[in-house]
Parts: structure tokens; sequence; C-alpha cells
């Protein structure tokens, strides 16, 4: 696997913390990796952005950005009111292929879910993914609603011939309520796809050293850690 694309549900729900803890993982196992952020919206340049944040906390990764628009906004939209041109599935697929052939992995996160549009012809992340070749790792909330969006998600990736790897919860929070437990159990069948762990809300706020020594504990081994889906349900047990 040596080009990951990472989406999600939605917005805000911890894709680029996840990013950070695939990083870490892979480092840690002596991977070379370089994470793509394809467009950064809502900061100005000088300002820190989802790619640098994965490097803050993951340690040594090649860190690239495509473009910068400074809405908070879809990246079409964006682009557009910076009078900019936007990114195209074509400016993602060359950029992570080229990345693919210096590192070990690549890591392509992208910006709120799959569909959002990232030109005006359309385009969106999962354009990118398929030009690349490339599974999706979706990343999923865990309360009530999580799993009507994974399953939309799952099936828009399918309807365009992307496979998935699986979820992975991008915030599990320290009390969970009987919905997070139970879509431990329900997650996999609504994505047809594994749940391939859990990262604790908040994990972006531990210090890089921290982050690093427990990044490999959120993970599944298929993404490089030793988290495991069964005793993590039975540790959160739904009575």
């Amino acid at each position: 696997m040596t080009v990951l694309v990472v989406t999600g549900t939605g917005t805000e729900i911890g894709k680029t913390v996840v990013t950070a803890a695939l990083a870490a993982a892979a480092l840690a196992a002596g991977r070379s990796v370089a994470v793509l952020k394809p467009a950064q919206t809502g900061l100005l340049p000088g300002e820190r952005g989802d790619a640098d944040e994965v490097a803050r906390l993951a340690g040594p990764v090649t860190a690239a950005e495509l473009a910068r628009f400074p809405d908070p906004l879809a990246p079409a939209t964006a682009a557009r009111r910076a009078g900019a041109p936007p990114v195209g599935p074509e400016d993602v697929a060359e950029a992570a292929a080229k990345l693919a052939t210096e590192h070990d992995l690549v890591l392509v996160e992208g910006a709120g879910g799959l569909l959002v549009r990232f030109d005006d012809r359309g385009n969106t992340l999962a354009e990118a993914a398929r030009l690349l070749d490339a599974r999706l790792l979706v990343v999923v909330p865990a309360a009530l609603g999580a799993l009507n969006a994974t399953a939309l998600t799952a099936e828009a990736a399918r309807a365009r011939g992307l496979e998935l790897t699986g979820t992975l919860i991008g915030g599990w929070p320290e009390q969970p309520g009987l919905a997070e437990r139970c879509n431990t159990e329900d997650l996999a069948e609504a994505a047809g796809a594994p749940l391939l762990g859990a990262v604790p809300w908040g994990a972006g706020s531990l210090s890089p050293e921290a982050f690093r020594a427990a990044a490999p504990k959120w993970l599944a081994p298929e993404l490089g850690g030793r988290w495991d889906a069964a005793r993590f349900r039975e540790s959160w047990a739904a009575g």
C-alpha cells in the first residue's frame, strides 16, 4: 500500500490527527512517509496547515501542499473566491505519484468529505483516488448519525470504482454513550469494510513524544499498529 487516501464523512472529524497517527506508526516501523494536502482552505500564507500539523505530531515526514485558499470553504468555492486556479484530480495524482517514487508511504489527506468539490468541473477527491488506483481510509465520527454518513460515503466510493481499506473513528470519547458503544459493532456493516482503529478524542493535544508512542495502539495491524477490534469492543461492551 504505497498511496493511501484519507477521507471522511465530513469536516472536523479528525482526519488530520488520524493521518498523523498513520504517519507516526509508519515512521516507527522504519518507513519513509510523505503527506500530501491537495487543497488547504481557511488559512493564510505562513500559517500552519494540516500537513505541517501531521509533521509536528508524527515526526520527520515530507509535508506537501498543492494550493492554499484563505476562505474556510470547499476547495472549489474557496479557489473561485480567491481568483486562483483550483486543484484538479490530475494535479493530485501527479504529485502523489511523484512522492510515491521517493517514499514508502504517501498519505493524501482530503478536505471535508469524499465528494467535496475541488474544481468547477465537479471533480472530487474520489477522482484523484481513482487516477492513483489508491484505496480509501474513511475517518468517521463515533456518535449517533455515524452509520448513515458512513454508509453514504462507502456507497459513493464504490459507485466510483474505489475500494475501502476500512474505517477509523477519528475521536473516541472518554465516556462513550450507548450509540458510540453500539457503533463499534455496526460501523463495519455500514461501511462494508472493517473498523481499523479509534483515535481518542483530544489526541492532537498530546505532546509529539506522547503522540508517537501511543499512535500504534490506536491502529489495527493492517495500518501498522496493534489495535484489536474485538478487545476494544469488549472493553466498551454495550449493556
